[in-house]
């Protein structure tokens, strides 16, 4: 609006200068400078003040808004609804109800895989791979070699049922069709180092498979070289593994290991069926327990073994075993003369990627000055430095925990590996001999290979 002076000079022009008559106004170009500013304000006023008459008339006649009926609200108790603050708050979404049909997890956990139950086949999936990725994801085959196996085994049936497309051949085009098979086992759960290794080495040899060779023929001996790299890499390397080992038990030694491990257990059996006298410490934890799986082999082991095709007489006393949970290792520690683990892989850096609960078993045995051996075949060397357990890792899934722990306001956080220091680790016993953990990398490339 117009200020009192501008109003008192607005009437005084008028008066000096009356408005002519819509038909005879003078135009812009001969009214001075004063005039035209003098026209501008008038008109400016003029458009305010029937503004301001509108808006009363615009606010009388606007319909009024229905009110919406209150949604109802459910009554939450003391505890849910603090509960709900609490999940709120951990997740940066104040103020907003948590779904209690979806599952909540902390951020710092939300890069870690967690695997699907029955993933759906995508592509020209064979039946094999099918049912591989169900008991992967269904946890019934475990184990890196285990896993390993069975995926080379797998592969060698995709490879005899595959037939090369016309304008094709083999060398490429079964890389393009191994492809699919194996996103297909990733979806159900993440690749093991040890199937990486295994595949990568397959693909080198599909690579340099002969064009000139009949297609059978380049399949069988495809299959032949799977079944080389399972025996030389796996069987024999076991073998050697269980030689070297056994050199370090001694009669009247308490040998306490974690969890499962395949290839220690194979070293337990072997130096108990070559007469050594020991017992054995089984420590395990949840949610696999796969403690008792060994504890059963041990126990169940034959009384009377036979070397060279003679019977050993008398016939061997059993393997005397000791079963707790992971709770119990500091009182079971000072009882023990060697811990033996296994591994799932073995950084370059000389740190242990084995299942969740060795690192603690490795520190404790450091803590008391008890050797601690680590069973590895050196196709579980990787190329990869890990510092901890949190940058890679895999969660367990629901289904292995007990129903009754299922609730709504429940998170199961259960990663199933962990990082053991290579500082904890006396030695590592591989195929090549015992190294210390940090010679990983050294030990492939003296025997000639490469990290695959």
């Amino acid at each position: 609006m117009c200020d009192p002076s501008s109003q008192e000079r607005l009437l005084s022009a008028m008066e000096h200068h009356p408005p002519a008559p819509s038909g005879s106004q003078p135009s812009q170009k001969s009214m001075t400078k004063a005039e035209r500013r003098e026209l501008q304000e008038r008109q400016r006023a003029a458009k305010l003040a029937q503004k301001q008459q509108q808006q009363p008339a615009e606010a009388a006649n606007k319909p009024k808004p229905k009110p919406k009926p209150a949604a109802p609200k459910k009554a939450q108790t003391g505890a849910e609804s603090s509960a709900g603050a609490d999940i709120s708050r951990s997740h940066g979404t104040a103020g907003a109800d948590p779904d209690p049909g979806k599952t909540r997890s902390l951020r710092i956990f939300s890069h870690f895989s967690l695997p699907k139950s029955g993933p759906a086949a995508k592509g020209d999936i064979h039946p094999s791979i099918v049912r591989l990725a169900l008991q992967f994801s269904e946890f019934k085959i475990c184990g890196a070699n285990a896993r390993c196996i069975a995926t080379l085994t797998a592969f060698k049936s995709v490879i005899q049922d595959y037939n090369t497309p016309p304008n094709n051949t083999l060398s490429r085009h079964l890389m393009t069709h191994l492809s699919p098979q194996i996103s297909h086992l990733v979806a159900a759960r993440p690749m093991s180092v040890t199937m990486g290794n295994a595949i990568r080495q397959l693909k080198l040899e599909i690579s340099g498979s002969d064009i000139d060779l009949p297609e059978q023929d380049a399949k069988d001996l495809l299959c032949q070289q799977i079944d080389d790299y399972i025996r030389d890499r796996i069987i024999v390397a076991d073998d050697v593994i269980s030689d070297f080992a056994f050199k370090k038990i001694k009669d009247g030694d308490v040998i306490l290991t974690f969890a499962r491990s395949s290839i220690v257990e194979k070293v337990l059996l072997e130096a108990h069926s070559r007469g050594r006298r020991f017992s054995v410490i089984i420590v395990d934890s949840r949610p696999l327990l796969e403690g008792k799986a060994l504890l059963q082999a041990l126990t169940s082991a034959p009384t009377s073994w036979k070397l060279s095709g003679k019977a050993l007489e008398p016939p061997l006393p059993p393997i005397p075993c000791t079963y707790a949970l992971l709770p119990a290792l500091p009182s079971l520690i000072t009882e023990a003369t060697t811990v033996m683990l296994g591994a799932h892989s073995l950084q370059s850096n000389g740190a242990v990627f084995s299942r969740a609960g060795t690192a603690l078993v490795a520190m404790m045995a450091r803590q008391h000055s008890v050797p601690v051996l680590v069973c590895c075949e050196t196709y579980k060397f990787s190329d990869g430095v890990m510092l901890d357990g949190f940058g890679k890792n895999e969660l367990a899934p629901s289904h292995l925990f007990p129903t009754s722990t299922q609730t709504q306001n429940l998170e199961i956080l259960n990663p199933l590996y962990d990082l053991t220091p290579p500082s904890y680790v006396t030695a590592v016993v591989t195929e090549a001999g015992l190294i210390p953990p940090t010679s990983a990398y050294s030990v492939n490339m003296a025997l000639g290979r490469t990290i695959l």
